[in-house]
C-alpha cells in the first residue's frame, strides 16, 4: 500500500529526471510512496545538476556513477538496461540485440552541455571492449531534436532501453546486452538540511530496493 503523506508533509516532493517519467514512477513504487505526493519535475541534461543546486528540486534521479562533491547518492534502486536508438527503416532496426561493436562504425552523439564527462563516457564509451573507437560526433541537448536526428538523417543514439516510453514511431530502441545496465540512484545536496518528508522519501526508497 502506498503510505499516506503525514500531516507535516508541507508539499510534495520535487522529484527530477530526466527521459522517462517511467523510471521515476519505477521509484515512488520502490518507496512505497504516493505518487500524488510527488511532482515529477523534468530537468534539463545539458545542465543536469543546477535544479537541485538552486534548490528547485528537493532530490533527483541519475543514471551510471555521480562523483560530483556537492552531492550525495543513494544507494542503487533499480537498474535502466543499454539500448540503440536507431530510424525503423536503419539496418539494425529489425534485430531483437544488437552488439555495441555494430555500432563502432556510426556517428553517435557527443556529451551535451555541462553534463560531467566521466558520466558520458559511461552513456557512449570511447572504445568498445574489443578496442574500436566509438565515434561521438552529433551534439543535441533535448531528446525530441536528438529523435529528429534518428529518424530523419541516420544518427543513432547509444542510450537506454527506457526510452521506448518516449520514442515516436518513426524510432526503434534495439536492447544492447554487452554493456552493462545503468544504474539508477536519487541525488540530493550534500549538507543540505532535507524537509523531513523528503528525507523518509529517500529512506523509503533505499529500504524498498533492499527487499
Amino acid at each position: 500500500m502506498p503510505e499516506t503523506p503525514l500531516p507535516d508533509d508541507p508539499a510534495p516532493v520535487r522529484l527530477g529526471y530526466h527521459g522517462s517519467a517511467g523510471v521515476a514512477a519505477r521509484i515512488v513504487e520502490i518507496a512505497g510512496h504516493d505518487p500524488a505526493a510527488v511532482r515529477f519535475v523534468p530537468y534539463d541534461i545539458a545542465d543536469p545538476f543546477d535544479g537541485l543546486r538552486r534548490g528547485e528540486l528537493d532530490v533527483m534521479i541519475v543514471k551510471f556513477g555521480l562523483r560530483e562533491p556537492d552531492l550525495v547518492t543513494s544507494r542503487i534502486l533499480t537498474y535502466d538496461a543499454r539500448a540503440a536508438v536507431v530510424a525503423a527503416g536503419h539496418p539494425l532496426a529489425d534485430r531483437a540485440s544488437v552488439s555495441v561493436e555494430d555500432l563502432a562504425d556510426r556517428d553517435l552523439f557527443d556529451c551535451p552541455g555541462k553534463l560531467p564527462g566521466y558520466v558520458w563516457d559511461e552513456v557512449v564509451p570511447r572504445h568498445t571492449p574489443a578496442g574500436r573507437p566509438l565515434r561521438r560526433r552529433h551534439q543535441v541537448t533535448e531528446i525530441p531534436t536528438m529523435m529528429r536526428l534518428v529518424a530523419e538523417e541516420g544518427a543513432v543514439h547509444l542510450s537506454l532501453v527506457s526510452l521506448t516510453e518516449v520514442a515516436p514511431p518513426a524510432v526503434r530502441i534495439v536492447p544492447v546486452p554487452d554493456l552493462p545496465p545503468a544504474p539508477v540512484t536519487l541525488a540530493w545536496p550534500r549538507g543540505r538540511d532535507l524537509p523531513p518528508h523528503v528525507a523518509r522519501f529517500i529512506t523509503s526508497a533505499e529500504a524498498g530496493a533492499s527487499r
